[in-house]
C-alpha cells in the first residue's frame, strides 16, 4: 500500500508495517501528473493515481517516488526543533501585526524611541496612548510577544539539551565550530531534517534533496532550459541555510568574495547568487557532518 506524504505523518506507515504490510509514503511533488489532472484534483483521482503507481511498482518494477522514512528517535527530535522554528515564526508575525497597527493609526516612531524592538522601543510602545480600541489590541499583541519570547527561551534550552546528547553532540559541535555563520539552531535543523547523512552518495544528491537545484526542460526538440529551483525537500532547511548564508556573506571575507563573484555573473538576478551560496553551504555541512558522524560511529542503517 501507499499514501501521499501529508499531515498524517508516519502513523499509518508504522501500523501497516507492524501488520506485515509493505507500505510506502510517496512524495507529492515527485508524482507525475498531467496539466489537466492538476486542474481537476479530487480524492478519487488522487487515489486512482496512487493505485496506478503502486501497481506499476509491484508488477513492472517501476521506481516509486517515495520519501525517506526516518527512525522514531529522529521524528521525535524533529518535534523539538520544529517547535522552536514555529515559535520564531509566530513572534515575527506578531511584531509585523504591531507595526501594521501603528501604521493604521497614523503613529510615527520618534527618534528617541530608538531602533525597533530594542528595550527603549518596547518601553515606548507600552507607554503609547492611542485610541481605546487600538490601545487594547496593541497591549494584547505586546503580551503575546512577551509570552512567545519566554517560550522561545524554554525551547532554546530544550534544543541545546538535545544537541548535547550523544546522538548529536559530535556532529553539531563540528558544524558550529568549523562553519562560520552556522549556529546551534541551524546545525540542529540541518541534522534532524536530513537524518543519517550517509544515505547521500554525493553533493548532487544533497543539493537535489534540499530542493536547491534548478528544474529543467529538455524533452523533444526543446533546448536545455533551466528554470527555478525545484524547492523539493524541507523548506525549514532552506530557510536556515538562507539566514546562515547572509551571515556568512556579512562576516566571512572569503564567502563574501565568492558571493560577489557570483553576483557579477548575473547582476540583475542576485537571488541566483544567494541560492548558489545556499547550495554550497548545504553541501559543505554534509561533508563536515558526514565526517563527524563516521568519526563518532553514529552512522546507522535506517529505514528507507
Amino acid at each position: 500500500m501507499a499514501y501521499e506524504a501529508s499531515t498524517l505523518g508516519y502513523g499509518i506507515y508504522d501500523e501497516s508495517v507492524a501488520a506485515g504490510i509493505e507500505c510506502h509514503i510517496l512524495a507529492p511533488g515527485k508524482m507525475p501528473s498531467a496539466r489537466k489532472d492538476r486542474k481537476k484534483k479530487t480524492d478519487e483521482r488522487d487515489a486512482q493515481r496512487i493505485f496506478e503507481i503502486v501497481r506499476a511498482y509491484a508488477l513492472a518494477g517501476n521506481e516509486l517516488p517515495g520519501i525517506w522514512i526516518p527512525d522514531h528517535q529522529t521524528r521525535d527530535d524533529r518535534e523539538v526543533v520544529r517547535g522552536r522554528l514555529d515559535a520564531a515564526q509566530k513572534l515575527t508575525g506578531l511584531k509585523c501585526q504591531v507595526q501594521t497597527l501603528l501604521k493604521r493609526n497614523g503613529v510615527v516612531k520618534p527618534a528617541e524611541a530608538g531602533d525597533s524592538w530594542t528595550q527603549r522601543y518596547r518601553l515606548w510602545l507600552k507607554g503609547l496612548c492611542i485610541k481605546p480600541g487600538a490601545q487594547i489590541a496593541l497591549q494584547s499583541l505586546l503580551r503575546q510577544i512577551d509570552g512567545i519570547e519566554e517560550e522561545i527561551k524554554l525551547l532554546d534550552q530544550a534544543v541545546e539539551q538535545l544537541a548535547e546528547g550523544e546522538r548529536y553532540k559530535v556532529v553539531v559541535g563540528a558544524l558550529v565550530r568549523k562553519v562560520k555563520g552556522v549556529g546551534l539552531l541551524t546545525a540542529m535543523v540541518y541534522v534532524t531534517e536530513l537524518g543519517d547523512l550517509s544515505r547521500f552518495n554525493n553533493r548532487k544528491q544533497v543539493g537535489s534533496y534540499l530542493g536547491l537545484v534548478p528544474s529543467s526542460n529538455e524533452s523533444g526538440e526543446v533546448a536545455d532550459h533551466k528554470g527555478h529551483i525545484t524547492r523539493e525537500g524541507s523548506a525549514r532547511v532552506r530557510k536556515v541555510l538562507c539566514q546562515a548564508t547572509w551571515a556568512r556573506v556579512a562576516h566571512d571575507k572569503e564567502e563574501a568574495v565568492v558571493y560577489q563573484r557570483l553576483v557579477k555573473k548575473n547582476p540583475k538576478h542576485k537571488k541566483i547568487a544567494v541560492v548558489a551560496s545556499m547550495r554550497r553551504l548545504g553541501v559543505l555541512l554534509w561533508h563536515i557532518g558526514l565526517a563527524a558522524q563516521k568519526e563518532a560511529g553514529t552512522v546507522k542503517e535506517q529505514a528507507a
